[in-house]
């Protein structure tokens, strides 16, 4: 149709314009890259906090909003200072903190503790991952390669093939036959990845972008399930063809902490 033409060239548009500037933050790193993920923490509690106005209230969603983003800040600038440890702390204390505040109601203390994680674990991640030498930019190209390659297989190959819904209560354009184009993509896109910065294992490589893309689609379905709670369609309508910032990098909700949990409990299959 037309329509679904049309709105796939603006999502098109938009990711030509919008991935060169991301991989220059990202290799330029420093202040530069730090300053740009305390921007996306910004827009990221910001359209929290529509969501939380738009199902509990506005007093609430400020109060869900303004958490998410004091402790989505504080933990990024701990982590940016050198303090992952201080970071993580500031995330779990937040999010106790925001159910507690929000305790008349066992739903909104979820969703304020929710926000917190929401915001604050993917920023934290991605800036302690920079910020590992020698490795540090290797492995951030690496993750974004496969979540870019997963959410672009998976949305070509789910309009081409078609097929059983995946999860249709919660995004129901989504089919199994585009989880399998995006595992199937992403494994590929990690074993290049590997062979192009001269890593080697590169089936671990392809398991390893498998898996990754599996979580970036739960990512993904996450944050549908979170704006179906919420009634809306897009967190926001920052970016043409692809809604809000939180529709943006939902592939990274999930595959961001995780890379950091492996990196850092040396699980990671990385020279």
């Amino acid at each position: 149709m037309p329509d679904d033409k049309s709105a796939f060239r603006l999502r098109v548009l938009s990711a030509l314009a919008l991935v060169p500037i991301a991989l220059g933050i990202v290799v330029a790193g420093g202040w530069i890259y730090t300053a740009f993920v305390g921007l996306l923490a910004v827009l990221m509690a910001l359209e929290w906090r529509r969501l939380s106005e738009v199902r509990f209230g506005r007093e609430y969603g400020r109060l869900a909003g303004g958490l998410a983003l004091g402790l989505g800040l504080a933990a990024t600038i701990f982590t940016a200072l050198g303090r992952p440890r201080e970071a993580v702390a500031c995330i779990v204390l937040g999010m106790v903190l925001a159910g507690l505040l929000a305790r008349t109601r066992a739903a909104a203390s979820l969703w304020a503790s929710m926000g917190v994680a929401l915001v604050a674990l993917p920023a934290v991640a991605l800036v302690w991952l920079r910020s590992i030498p020698d490795v540090g930019l290797d492995l951030l190209l690496w993750l974004l390669i496969v979540v870019w390659t997963t959410d672009t297989a998976a949305y070509m190959v789910g309009r081409r093939v078609g097929g059983p819904r995946l999860a249709p209560s919660i995004s129901p354009g989504k089919t199994w036959s585009g989880l399998g184009g995006g595992v199937i993509g992403a494994g590929l896109a990690s074993v290049l990845t590997y062979w192009a910065l001269d890593v080697g294992r590169l089936v671990h490589a392809a398991g390893l972008g498998a898996l990754f893309a599996v979580l970036a689609q739960l990512g993904d379905l996450a944050e549908s399930a979170l704006k179906r709670r919420a009634g809306v369609k897009d967190s926001g309508s920052l970016i043409p063809g692809h809604g809000g910032v939180l529709d943006r990098v939902d592939g990274l909700l999930l595959t961001a902490p995780a890379l950091a949990l492996l990196v850092g409990s040396k699980a990671w299959p990385w020279p």
